[in-house]
């Protein structure tokens, strides 16, 4: 299950905190804000699709991810991989390399990622 875009910003501003409650959420959209009906049907809807969670506070609901932000990152990208790329990582690799605007630099950086995880799995 994944979340509609609307659920996402919220989400990232939800991974950002920690934990919050409604009213920090809130403050976190730029102008102009979401009405607090919107926002509260949002988490709902989260909570519903167990993304995050919440610890009753009185009549107040302190929010929390219950999925971290770099395990909904990687489903995505490998969806991603999967969908666009015939599940192979190298083609993936080679469009991100020649289609986006990286520098020599970021490149070299790039390389010396893959090399450090090559001897990570190597050992």
């Amino acid at each position: 299950m994944s979340l509609t875009q609307t659920e996402e910003e919220l989400m990232q501003y939800l991974w950002k905190l920690e934990k919050a409650f409604m009213k920090d959420l809130l403050e976190l959209y730029p102008e102009p804000k979401p009405a607090p009906t919107t926002v509260a049907t949002l988490l709902k809807r989260m909570t519903e699709k167990g993304f995050i969670g919440y610890k009753q506070m009185g009549r107040s609901r302190q929010y929390y991810p219950l999925v971290k932000k770099s395990e909904y990152f990687s489903k995505h990208v490998n969806g991603l991989i999967k969908k666009f790329f015939n599940n192979s990582s190298s083609q993936f690799a080679s469009f991100f390399t020649s289609e986006t605007d990286l520098t020599a630099e970021e490149l070299e950086e790039l390389k010396a990622i893959v090399e450090k995880e090559i001897e990570r799995k190597n050992q």
